[in-house]
């Protein structure tokens, strides 16, 4: 076969949509933020400008994973080596982390703020990938043998996260571990269990804090309770926990179909708090219109679909896992930070991919990016080597 480069398999499909999202996610992050700064005496620029530093690092995270040959990614001892720091940090998290909004979840390092749970979640990807590419025969007989010392240490890290408390990056991990199980080849009889128990007990955690939160819970996390209660409908409590979901509906409101242009938003003005992070959605809506909105969700999921479309023609197991868990990040993220905003769910603190203000969120995803690269390169050659073997012989 003809020696093609790298550069050669590069999935253009995943990298344009990629690159035009962040794109965005920067301008929205300088019109939802520029105006309260303004208004603080503070550079308008500051929050695009920290945004663009994390991009930038992306990209040159994006590159060098591109480059990286998938036995590498493969490697047993850095896998393990990064499960074990990891778990580490949710440990030291919970003792020296810094609070926000809530949850304790920050640990500083001088000017640079990391958000363990969020690394966990490409991190549960990976782990789980590795571990059930290389127990792909035994599992089908011996499930809960083969995959007890995985799903208990998976189970403590959620824990962990839960415990913060961070109740959103926890269920989106579980759903992660949940997905890639039954994903992996798993007898039917452990997926119906799996199945019936995530959609049973997710409605059921959601009647129960809905109804009993803001009684049961301590003190120091009622706001959770409150967020349960209100979701459904927040105009009951509209000057209080309904206050978010309400100037979220404004927004939408305001926006129309097409919007009151790029920067013209009224309820990032102080009206709506999270406007650049949970929220930014809603302010895009607000300013370029549902169909400019609809646009911007159509080339994610795009993007999504092509990284689940390689998993699932993956010829090998580990290979097939890893774009599936990471399009199942990205899908996951999307629902519930838009079924927050819509009120289809409670809110949780989840940020939209790519859109929101958050250096950590973005290099995570954008790590995700990465591994569907590699994987889509690799897929691409050795498919392209069968076929020239074939012609050849």
């Amino acid at each position: 076969m003809p020696k093609l480069r790298k550069r050669h398999f590069l999935d253009y499909s995943i990298l344009i949509p990629y690159l035009v999202l962040s794109i965005i996610g920067l301008i929205f992050v300088y019109s939802s933020t520029s105006y309260n700064l303004i208004t603080d005496n503070l550079n308008p620029a500051s929050s695009v400008i920290n945004q663009g530093a994390f991009w930038v690092f992306s990209l040159i995270i994006i590159s060098l994973m591109y480059k990286m040959k998938t036995d590498v990614i493969k490697n047993q001892n850095l896998i393990i080596t990064l499960t074990l720091v990891i778990f580490g940090l949710l440990i030291i998290v919970l003792f020296v982390g810094q609070e926000v909004n809530g949850a304790k979840g920050w640990i500083s390092i001088g000017p640079f703020n990391m958000q363990p749970a969020e690394y966990l979640k490409i991190l549960v990807i990976w782990y789980l990938a590795y571990i059930l590419s290389k127990r792909q025969e035994s599992i089908q007989q011996n499930f809960f043998i083969d995959m007890r010392q995985p799903m208990v240490l998976v189970a403590l890290m959620v824990f962990l996260v839960a415990i913060q408390p961070d109740v959103g990056n926890a269920a989106i991990i579980t759903l992660l571990a949940i997905i890639l199980l039954l994903a992996s080849g798993i007898n039917w009889f452990y997926t119906a269990i799996f199945g019936g128990v995530t959609v049973i007990g997710s409605v059921a955690v959601i009647e129960f804090l809905s109804r009993f939160g803001k009684t049961i819970l301590p003190e120091r996390i009622q706001y959770i309770g409150s967020r349960f209660e209100v979701f459904r409908n927040p105009f009951v409590d509209e000057l209080g926990d309904g206050h978010q979901l309400v100037n979220g509906y404004y927004a939408m409101f305001n926006g129309g179909w097409f919007g009151r242009g790029l920067g013209n938003s009224i309820e990032k003005r102080g009206f709506l708090s999270e406007a650049h992070t949970d929220f930014i959605f809603s302010i895009v809506v607000e300013e370029v219109g549902l169909i400019g909105g609809l646009i911007i969700l159509g080339l994610l999921l795009f993007m999504i679909v092509r990284i689940l479309l390689v998993g699932i023609r993956s010829k090998k197991p580990f290979n097939s896992l890893i774009c599936i868990g990471i399009g199942s990040l990205f899908i996951i993220q999307v629902f519930i930070n838009l079924g927050g905003i819509l009120g289809i769910i409670p809110l949780t603190g989840i940020t939209f991919p790519f859109l929101s203000q958050g250096g950590n969120s973005l290099l995570v995803l954008s790590v995700g990016v990465g591994f569907a690269l590699n994987i889509s390169a690799d897929e691409r050659r050795t498919q392209l080597a069968i076929e020239y073997d074939y012609l050849k012989s």
